[in-house]
This record gives C-alpha cells, sequence and structure tokens, in this order.
C-alpha cells in the first residue's frame, strides 16, 4: 500500500541524513509524532524505497575539517556513450560523493569532498579535468552546511 509522502517524511529524512544513529524517540519529538507512530513512519520510508539503506562513513576527524566543493560539469556531447563514459569514470572517484545529471546549461553537478583546497586543486588537475568528454568545469568551494548545527570551537 503506497503511503503519501509529506512533510513529517521530509522532515524524519532531513534527521536521519544529519545522523542515522539518531534514537527513534529523538526524531520522534523533533517532528511531532509517537515514537510508534515515527517508527511505523520509517518503516514504510525503508519499504517504499525512500530509505534504501544506512552507512558508516569512517575517519577519524571532524566533517567540518572537509572541504566540500560543488562543481559544474560540462561535456563535449550528451549522448548515452558519452553519459555512460563520464558517469563509470565518476564513480571511480571516491571524493565524488554526489553526482547528478542535470537539465540546463551544465550536464552534470557533482558534490565532492576534499581533505583540503589543495587536495581538491589536486583532484581537478589530475581527476576531473581528465574525464572522458569534460570541456569546462566550474567550481565552488563550500564555506558551511547550513542544515548542520554549528559546533561550539571552545
Amino acid at each position: 500500500m503506497a503511503m503519501s509522502f509529506d512533510n513529517v517524511d521530509r522532515a524524519i529524512l532531513r534527521l536521519l541524513k544529519l545522523n542515522a544513529r539518531r534514537s527513534n524517540a529523538e526524531i520522534a519529538a523533533e517532528v511531532g509524532l509517537s515514537p510508534s507512530a515515527c517508527h511505523r513512519r520509517i518503516r514504510q520510508l525503508e519499504a517504499q524505497g525512500y530509505i534504501r539503506g544506512y552507512t558508516v562513513v569512517a575517519g577519524g576527524r571532524d566533517d567540518n575539517s572537509l572541504v566540500n566543493v560543488l562543481v559544474q560539469v560540462t561535456l563535449d556531447r550528451q549522448t548515452e556513450d558519452h553519459l555512460a563514459r563520464f558517469e563509470h569514470a565518476v564513480r571511480q572517484c571516491p571524493e565524488i560523493r554526489e553526482c547528478f545529471l542535470m537539465t540546463g546549461a551544465v550536464d552534470y553537478w557533482l558534490r565532492v569532498e576534499a581533505d583540503s583546497v589543495d587536495a581538491y586543486e589536486r583532484i581537478h588537475s589530475e581527476i576531473l579535468s581528465r574525464m572522458p568528454g569534460v570541456t569546462r568545469i566550474n567550481s565552488s568551494i563550500a564555506m558551511r552546511d547550513a542544515l548542520r548545527p554549528r559546533r561550539s570551537k571552545g
């Protein structure tokens, strides 16, 4: 039975994206549901494919120390073969965390995580610019994720 997707479901997904280990009781309190209703919603989101899995991002560092770069990529051609070759190359680069085929002026939007600006420069020159069919790269460095709470520096 298909469920309707509403603002409560969006809020649950946003909270789980920020911290998938957050307790059901905490999520329920934040979205205004009872724990049992929240648990039922999460199970329905899983069953409907909105939640396809949970993962661990390993590393001994604070996420705030990583540099997130949003990258617009334009290809020389948009044939299925060219798109497939580019997407295959993207999957070989673990620093590319997200890749979206777009409508509009650019062909792809990527989110790249790097250890530093210098590390991104290496990724740009040694990997991105050498991917098949790439004719233009436009990079923007994210200053912070506005959806995550800021941590005090003390």
